[in-house]
């Protein structure tokens, strides 16, 4: 009997012979936490999982599914809301064991493996008082972050994660090593700042890093629900008029029963803005002011923080195991019927851990040419991302509100998305989130690198697929 198409147990010896990690198949005491990620409403069981040591492991994993034409899942650091990371009886090329960093203080650049998290990262250039832009959440893994863009604290001053990207090794389809630079392989360099895991499984990403910290002033402002549609209107224009040493993350919820959250305060409807300035301390202070003394603040816990503890800052609030459903815009202005609609919107949820996240763009992520990479779109000033998140895997909450709440959204929106907010039924609006010139350049590209594609456990760029208004 043929292997093609899916794994069998006794296949797996092959791929064991050749493999310096560790291969985890349905039989292994192992498999069922190595194939846990972090949405734990995605629920496949994958053929086996090969727990890559170096790229010569990437490559002869690839090799040995594509020889049994078996479906071929990617993970990092298994954060992704889509849960691509897995595959149904398929083969996992798991990365997460990949964890070398080397920071070169001298050129201010760091050497990441893709199982890297963004705390591990944080902590490894903090040591020299360096940083990369990247994200908000620690448990957080590098790669999926950067090839998708890469939001977060300091892209107002430093741009993306993806911006910082200077190169790159992949693993192609064919089990090839390419690498990828601006004088190497450039148009792959481009696809790989914001184009997803399209074009191959990057082994190594070298990021350009920046002199922040150890201390930053950072920390969140609460106000009651009630409040909302004036808080909010103070800080759109606050923020317009933000230094781009600050960058402000808004989050409409239930106040979690954090450590930072006075009893008085948990599990009570609240607007939070939080704040991440890459300056002094003292400047700090007078950037943030105005909108820490607007309105009645039931809660200002912004003071001098340590930079990498504030990675970890809200991890609470999103742990792993728990479901997760989100989706996402891109919106040009915080306009009025917005603001109406998140502030009469926002807690009409029956999980008081569903929540609103809302990002403040601009400054270096719009300094950036809007072509310079697959990234897009560089001129939204907000990104809204709406999450569903419920305790019983069995009993889904809020999923119709999130799709409400973005339908409601929606005549704000640029019509582009980011494309790591996007969850697991949303395929059809890959090729409007990147628009259409820019959509068909990432197809020109994977008809280079992935013509079968191999890699389409992702945010997929189908290799033969029309672009937006060409028919799709």
């Amino acid at each position: 009997m043929s292997d093609r198409g899916q794994v069998r147990s006794r296949s797996l010896e092959g791929l064991r012979e050749r493999f310096r990690g560790a291969v985890v198949g349905p039989e292994d005491e192992t498999y069922e936490e190595t194939r846990r990620i972090w949405n734990g409403a995605i629920t496949k069981r994958p053929g086996a999982i090969a727990r890559c040591r170096d790229a010569a492991d990437v490559a002869d994993a690839i090799r040995w599914a594509r020889e049994r034409d078996i479906e071929i899942a990617v993970r990092g650091g298994g954060h992704g809301v889509a849960g691509t990371a897995l595959t149904e009886g398929g083969l996992v090329v798991d990365c997460s064991p990949m964890k070398r960093i080397g920071v070169d203080p001298a050129a201010r650049t760091v050497k990441v493996e893709p199982g890297v998290l963004l705390g591990e990262l944080c902590a490894a250039t903090q040591r020299f008082g360096l940083v990369v832009p990247s994200g908000i959440v620690s448990h957080t893994g590098v790669a999926g972050l950067t090839l998708g863009g890469g939001i977060g604290w300091l892209m107002r001053r430093f741009g993306l994660t993806c911006d910082n990207l200077i190169e790159a090794d992949v693993v192609t389809a064919d089990g090839a090593t390419v690498r990828a630079t601006e004088t190497e392989n450039r148009d792959l360099l481009w696809g790989l700042r914001g184009g997803g895991g399209n074009f191959g499984i990057v082994t190594s990403f070298v990021f350009r890093c920046h002199p922040v910290g150890p201390t930053v002033l950072a920390g969140p402002v609460l106000w009651a629900a009630e409040d909302a549609e004036a808080v909010l209107g103070f800080y759109r224009e606050f923020a317009l008029d933000e230094p781009e040493d600050l960058t402000t993350i808004s989050f409409l919820r239930w106040a979690p029963p954090a450590p930072w959250v006075p009893e008085e305060l948990r599990r009570r409807p609240v607007v939070i803005i939080a704040f991440c300035h890459a300056g002094s301390p003292e400047d700090g202070i007078r950037a943030t002011e105005p909108m820490r003394r607007f309105g009645r603040p039931l809660l200002d816990a912004v003071q001098p923080r340590d930079l990498t503890g504030y990675h970890s800052f809200f991890d609470a609030s999103v742990p792993h195991g728990l479901g997760y459903y989100w989706k996402s815009h891109y919106l040009q202005d915080l306009t009025s019927d917005a603001i109406g609609t998140l502030a009469g919107r926002g807690w009409e949820v029956e999980s008081e851990r569903s929540y609103t996240i809302l990002f403040h763009m601009g400054g270096a992520v719009r300094a950036v040419d809007a072509e310079a990479t697959a990234f897009e779109d560089r001129s939204a000033e907000f990104s809204p991302n709406i999450n569903s998140v419920w305790e019983d895997l069995s009993d889904p909450k809020d999923i119709g509100w999130v799709r409400d709440l973005f339908h409601a959204l929606e005549p704000a929106s640029t019509g582009k998305a980011y494309i790591n907010f996007m969850s697991d039924d949303e395929q059809d609006r890959v090729p409007e989130a990147f628009g259409r010139s820019k959509y068909a350049r990432l197809v020109t590209l994977k008809q280079a690198f992935d013509p079968d594609n191999v890699f389409r456990l992702n945010q997929n760029i189908r290799p033969s697929e029309p672009g937006p208004d060409q028919g799709a």
